[in-house]
């Protein structure tokens, strides 16, 4: 089967610049990016039922930009005012920057890593007295929690935000080769949209072990896996199944 028309189960990269789009050009594909999921913060009444008191912490852990417009929204419509003693501990340097939407940089105590968890790990540690708020989608990875535990931190976790199926209506009546599929949730969507969805010819790539696994537990088949030693990519992966076809199809 020639593959020509992909879709990307992902937001359109926002500088326009992505190897997908290289590939396209490359082999003359139609790459097409929709996400199949969003991000919904949660509600003020689902917050308050989990009796988390913002001001109770001491300080906050932040892995995403999602996370601290969640933490400031829900301080916000509590009319809740965040004092200026809050320390803010964030992943990543850009997450840390973008504290400046909501506080004022230079007056505030602000620590960041590189954005590897364990890295953060060392900054916190010489922090340990604290009372840490961790907020975090109602699906999550536990690692982070566990880790916190295991070096014996005070910390709450706060469920702020929800990962949701996207309306996919739109694309009732068209058709894609290959479906590539990035989280368990997006297979879930697809599903909940297109109940009466059969793969049939449809090709499903899907990267990580999570998404691998819930590919198969849906009753689909898996053709395009990633990462593996040969493509860590998924857009190495896709390249080299398109390679292989191209191949099959010559050698006729």
């Amino acid at each position: 089967m020639e593959i020509k028309r992909i879709l990307i189960t992902q937001p359109n990269p926002e500088n326009g610049k992505s190897p997908y789009h290289d590939m396209a050009e490359k082999y003359g594909l139609t790459i097409d990016f929709r996400p199949f999921i969003t991000v919904e913060g949660v509600s003020l009444k689902e917050f308050r039922k989990a009796k988390i008191n913002l001001l109770e912490q001491t300080a906050v852990i932040f892995t995403s930009k999602t996370a601290v417009d969640n933490y400031f929204r829900l301080a916000d419509e509590q009319k809740l005012t965040i004092p200026n003693t809050m320390k803010y501990f964030c992943l990543s340097e850009s997450i840390a920057f973008y504290l400046q939407k909501y506080i004022v940089y230079r007056k505030r105590k602000i620590f960041f890593s590189t954005g590897n968890f364990d890295d953060l790990l060392e900054v916190l540690n010489k922090h340990q007295q604290e009372k840490y708020l961790l907020p975090v989608s109602d699906i999550h990875k536990p690692d982070i929690p566990k880790k916190l535990e295991k070096n014996k931190f005070i910390f709450t976790k706060a469920i702020l935000y929800k990962t949701v199926s996207s309306n996919l209506s739109d694309l009732k009546d068209v058709n894609y080769d290959v479906l590539v599929f990035f989280t368990p949730a997006g297979i879930q969507s697809l599903l909940e949209n297109f109940p009466t969805f059969q793969q049939n010819k449809t090709k499903i790539a899907a990267f990580g072990p999570l998404t691998t696994k819930a590919v198969k537990k849906a009753g689909l088949r898996l053709d395009i896996k990633a990462p593996t030693d040969e493509s860590p990519s998924m857009t190495m992966a896709l390249e080299q199944y398109i390679k292989d076809n191209l191949k099959k199809a010559n050698s006729k």
